[in-house]
């Protein structure tokens, strides 16, 4: 029996993946489990609450799509399995947003092959497929689809898993990656967003309103409850063959109506009144059906009743009917959502997680916004997603910018297609996972931080809009007029004095460069810190993990505080050059005082000097003091740079 150490578990807060990462830190207490997720729509972190207490439970919020990251998560956290379960699985989308399946189902998977490629550490890649790459089967057929049976998908749902499967195929014969296979039929349970017709129905019957069923509810299909099937990944996990292929099924079969009908019952409805019926998918598949016996003879078996399984289920939508938030979108017989922006250059970001927020009160929520509207660009970074939120919370109606920053045609398309009154430049490249990779991508870097920007502030200036820019304070270094704890800082007059690492000399450029432009705010972002301490690009974050750490005072950027300045500051339509740091500096050692008084009172750390940094570091690193009495000035309710870090960081942090 195979017995991992540390498994990483793609799309870990989603539904399926949520109940297998539970059973796992239940049952085998040695296991060390890293969960992956982006924390699309259709996840979230509550799904993985149960799981929180575990020292042995990791989360990180990333994309698969991420290369780098999902490098340096394989080398960094010795993993050894892979449990893939990260996709967009909603069929109604995929015939109206097929690209994102492309980019998430297959782009991904591909990421993640390349990666156990390249490491060479993993001994186990299980791969989450769907009942669905088989197509059809015959509604009279008594035999079910073995796992050596031909992919006939016939939607772009199933296909992008299918094609996916084509790669865990090629890489498992052309390179011995130790693949295993599985195909499920339909999961349902606790934890599962609305969009699935098991939650569907319930939630609407819990709210009186009509059930809607595609077609004549002909449809069959099997349901296995999520319980039964943890337990089949955790026997597929363990006894599984490399190699091979096992189906998830179950031969207790229902059709839609069937479904429509038993929980209308369940809650003393009419089905007669409540059931309507509407148009149906462009294609629609009358039936999956599985031969289940491989897996069984592993020792696995259907445990829960369907009867059984949906009184549970219905239990606990009674109990959490918020769990969700506002689902009505989803709620809809024929739920959209928009597409995909794949031209962003941020995509390796750790800050996924605000790609696609669901946005069902959007347009009526945001209408007391003073007339403002936001485009913003960076919508798969860190910075850029954190302003979204922002801008959901303060009502500021807002999008995402879809163009690629340096194709001016399509800023303009964007302009014209969202109409804002100010843009927001999140976008750009800072390294991945770090500065050092920016010393052999030069042009990549140029393309972004240089061309990207400047047309972005070109395209403003002829459209006369206002543009924020975050760019960075590491254009800067101690020296003679302002030296190490002197308490002098940098100005925003200042000319930049730091060329150590190509990306500071891509970002001076752009900044002395933007001077040109009376319509663009640049805010000098250093170090940034936030409340998430489990995001990686968090600098608290970043030094507790290293083994050994300079101590040198530098300026920083607290984002819980100085984002919401960001988005006022840019109501007042200020502009020009700002320090956009706390007031003050913090060393090192500092901070990592803090995090032990306030979260690990074991935690232990090295210093090493300047001289021993840069024999493990690529380019060089900047370390300054910023003067911040302009920001200061303006809002003089901003905290010190360590009493913003106690306050935002380590109070709501506080474990000791």
């Amino acid at each position: 029996m195979y017995e991992p150490k540390n498994i990483l578990i793609t799309g870990a807060a989603g539904f399926i993946a949520s109940h297998v990462t539970t059973r796992l830190i239940k049952r085998y207490h040695s296991y060390n489990i890293v969960a992956l997720d982006k924390l699309d729509y259709c996840s979230t972190f509550k799904n993985l609450q149960p799981c929180t207490s575990s020292p042995k439970f990791k989360f990180i919020k990333a994309d698969i799509a991420s290369a780098d990251i999902v490098n340096h998560i394989l080398i960094e956290e010795e993993i050894d399995t892979i449990m893939h379960f990260a996709a967009q699985t909603h069929v109604d989308n995929s015939f109206g947003n097929s690209m994102e399946f492309t980019y998430n189902n297959i782009y991904g998977t591909h990421v993640l092959l390349e990666a156990c490629r390249a490491t060479k550490c993993v001994k186990r890649f299980i791969h989450v497929s769907t009942d669905e790459v088989y197509g059809e089967s015959e509604l009279d057929s008594d035999i079910g689809n073995h796992e050596t049976s031909q992919l006939l998908p016939t939607n772009p749902y199933s296909a992008t898993k299918a094609g996916a499967e084509m790669l865990v195929m090629a890489y498992h014969r052309s390179y011995g990656l130790p693949i295993i296979t599985s195909r499920g039929n339909n999961v349902y349970g606790p934890n599962q967003y609305p969009e699935k017709l098991v939650p569907k129905f319930i939630l609407l019957a819990m709210k009186g309103e009509k059930l809607p069923i595609h077609g004549n509810g002909s449809n069959v299909r099997s349901y296995l409850h999520c319980g039964d099937v943890a337990e089949a990944f955790d026997v597929i996990l363990h006894k599984g063959v490399i190699g091979q292929v096992y189906n998830i099924g179950t031969k207790k079969e229902r059709s839609v109506l069937d479904v429509a009908e038993e929980i209308c019952k369940l809650f003393k409805l009419d089905s007669k009144q409540m059931i309507e019926f509407v148009q149906d998918r462009p294609f629609n598949d009358k039936r999956y059906f599985l031969d289940d016996q491989k897996l069984k003879k592993l020792g696995w078996e259907e445990r829960t009743s369907w009867e059984e399984g949906l009184k549970m289920t219905i239990e606990w939508y009674k109990k959490n009917p918020d769990w969700w938030g506002d689902v009505s979108t989803a709620l809809n017989p024929h739920p959209r959502f928009s597409a995909i922006n794949l031209s962003d250059e941020a995509q390796w970001s750790f800050q996924y997680g605000y790609s696609r927020l669901l946005r069902s009160f959007t347009e009526i929520g945001r209408r007391e916004s003073g007339g403002m509207k936001f485009l913003i660009y960076g919508k798969t970074g860190w910075i850029g997603g954190l302003l979204g939120k922002i801008c959901d919370e303060e009502r500021i109606s807002w999008e995402y910018g879809r163009g690629r920053l340096q194709d001016r045609r399509s800023i303009m398309e964007d302009v014209k297609r969202v109409m804002p009154t100010h843009v927001l430049n999140a976008a750009g490249v800072t390294g991945r996972p770090n500065v050092d990779w920016c010393e052999s991508h030069k042009v990549e870097t140029i393309r972004t931080n240089v061309v990207g920007t400047l047309t972005l502030a070109d395209v403003c200036k002829d459209s006369g809009l206002y543009v924020m820019n975050f760019a960075t304070g590491c254009i800067f270094e101690y020296d003679k007029e302002h030296p190490l704890g002197s308490g002098i800082g940098f100005k925003e007059e200042d000319t930049p004095n730091f060329l150590g690492s190509f990306y500071s000399k891509t970002k001076a450029m752009v900044e002395e460069l933007l001077k040109e432009y009376d319509n663009v705010c640049t805010l000098r972002v250093r170090m940034p810190i936030s409340s998430d301490l489990s995001n990686p690009r968090n600098f608290i974050t970043k030094i507790s993990r290293y083994n050994k750490v300079v101590n040198i005072p530098n300026s920083m950027t607290v984002l819980d505080e100085l984002l919401p300045i960001s988005i006022e500051m840019a109501k007042r339509n200020l502009k020009g050059i700002w320090n956009f740091t706390n007031p003050g500096v913090i060393s090192h050692n500092e901070i990592l005082e803090l995090y032990r008084d306030y979260i690990d009172p074991s935690f232990k750390w090295e210093n090493f000097d300047l001289e021993e940094q840069a024999k493990v570091i690529v380019a060089q690193r900047s370390n300054n003091e910023m003067d911040g009495s302009k920001l200061k000035n303006e809002f003089p309710e901003l905290l010190s740079i360590k009493d913003s870090i106690i306050k935002f960081v380590f109070e709501p942090n506080k474990k000791t």
